[in-house]
């Protein structure tokens, strides 16, 4: 089996790390050679506060899923995530030296790394800057400015900053498990490419992706992703509430909130009864399933109307930023049963559940098409979509390699071939993480 042909996505989350790898079939479909799972104890709210529990956490997923796949996996893509995320919409212009070329690549090269040069709060790191419309002259709604003439090009940006010791303490460990960090993503962006559509990226959509420590959102429209934030509340702390509430151990909470749970109290009984079995020879507790719902509404409505806050900040009451194609769940927590109709009540707009399971191959493990592994999913194809534009940069740097040697075979002069620039930040984020960690050896 080919090595470049596979690539690995490494999930680490507050409840749980996933490692999976997997490789495009002849469909083009994603194909999961193996899976690994192990309880995530070193991670809080989406950031490492341990370094050695989540090494070993780590460690344990990936061994898992070599022995599955009969694969040694070396280089991963890890998903980024976590409170310390958080966006914001930026404009800026650059003025051309020469409005009788036309636009290139370069000018917005230069205009993207213009924003990185923004001042941070101390701490803090640019890691994704998206350009959304551009303006040329004063001519808006530019979707791409590439071979048009003007002097004046500007454009409104969404820049994603994160905390450089959170980054940097990821890439410790996952270079502490002896692996190499192929590249970083954005969480809830790998999510929304392992379950939305192209149709409802263009039509604008929500994506709440509900894990164990955050609710990552990410809101599209016209297929550009206009807003994402970080609600740092998750599937633990309605844990942390039934355990509070009903005077229960953290593992049976879990257990009820999973086999009994429900986001809509009005549909249970006041005679329905379940029994808890008591710690060291006490007797058991009786909790009713009312009590139970009651406990969970209210901790999923204070999550919902956080995330509906935000997606009334990009503007979605608005006719021009209206989401047609609504709100899609995703991650563990979405799996709580009648949430869906909660979300469509408390926001008023359509909503279903996000599975992975489009861009899968048929006869794919059941359980992979959880909304639990679209993050997983996401990563994985993250990564094989990096490895084909590598592969791409290489044929047409062959190429030009080819024709600078063709066209010097006559003058006998040796000339540096151009060389490829134009790389993603966060795979330049990548590159400096590594540099980081390599020179603090």
């Amino acid at each position: 089996m080919e090595k470049h042909n596979i690539s690995v996505g490494l999930d680490i989350g507050t409840t749980k790390i996933v490692a999976m790898i997997g490789r495009k079939n002849e469909y083009g479909k994603l194909e999961i050679l193996g899976v690994g799972k192990s309880k995530s104890l070193g991670v809080h709210r989406g950031v490492v506060n341990n370094i050695t529990q989540t090494i070993q956490s780590i460690q344990q997923a990936v061994q898992e899923a070599e022995t599955e796949a009969s694969e040694k996996i070396e280089d991963v893509t890890v998903g980024i995530a976590g409170q310390h995320i958080r966006s914001l919409q930026h404009s800026d212009y650059i003025t051309r030296e020469n409005s009788e070329l036309v636009i290139d690549e370069n000018d917005i090269d230069r205009l993207i790394n213009q924003v990185h040069k923004l001042v941070m709060l101390p701490g803090e790191e640019i890691i994704h800057v998206l350009p959304q419309e551009f303006k040329v002259d004063g001519q808006a709604e530019i979707k791409e400015p590439i071979g048009m003439y003007g002097g004046r090009l500007e454009a409104n940006f969404h820049v994603v900053v994160g905390q450089v010791s959170s980054i940097r303490n990821i890439g410790r460990c996952v270079k502490s498990s002896g692996l190499d960090l192929e590249g970083i993503t954005l969480e809830p962006l790998a999510s929304a490419n392992a379950v939305l559509s192209q149709e409802e990226k263009e039509a604008g959509v929500a994506l709440i992706d509900i894990g164990g420590g955050t609710t990552d959102l990410a809101v599209f429209k016209d297929g550009i992703i206009r807003h994402t934030a970080v609600i740092p509340f998750g599937g633990n702390v309605i844990t942390e509430d039934i355990k509070e509430g009903c005077s229960i151990i953290e593992k049976q909470a879990e257990l009820l909130k999973m086999k009994f749970g429900s986001a809509w109290p009005g549909e249970n009984k006041d005679n329905e009864i379940v029994s808890i079995p008591g710690l060291r020879g006490r007797d058991p507790k009786e909790i009713t399933l009312k009590n139970l719902s009651k406990i969970i509404h209210a901790r999923v409505v204070e999550i919902i109307e956080q995330v509906y806050v935000e997606i009334k900040n990009y503007g979605h009451e608005e006719q021009k930023k209206k989401l047609i194609a609504g709100i899609v769940l995703t991650g563990g927590g979405s799996q709580l049963k009648h949430l869906k109709q909660l979300v469509e009540y408390i926001t008023g707009m359509d909503t279903r559940i996000g599975y992975p399971n489009e861009h899968l191959a048929g006869g794919s493990d059941e359980d992979i098409a959880s909304p639990l592994f679209a993050t997983a999913v996401g990563l994985v194809m993250d990564g094989l979509k990096r490895q084909d534009r590598k592969s791409a940069e290489a044929e047409e740097l062959e190429e030009e390699i080819k024709t600078v040697e063709t066209e010097n075979a006559e003058t006998e002069t040796i000339v540096n071939p151009p060389q490829k620039e134009r790389r993603s930040f966060l795979d330049k984020l990548t590159e400096r993480v590594k540099d980081f960690l390599d020179n603090a050896e």
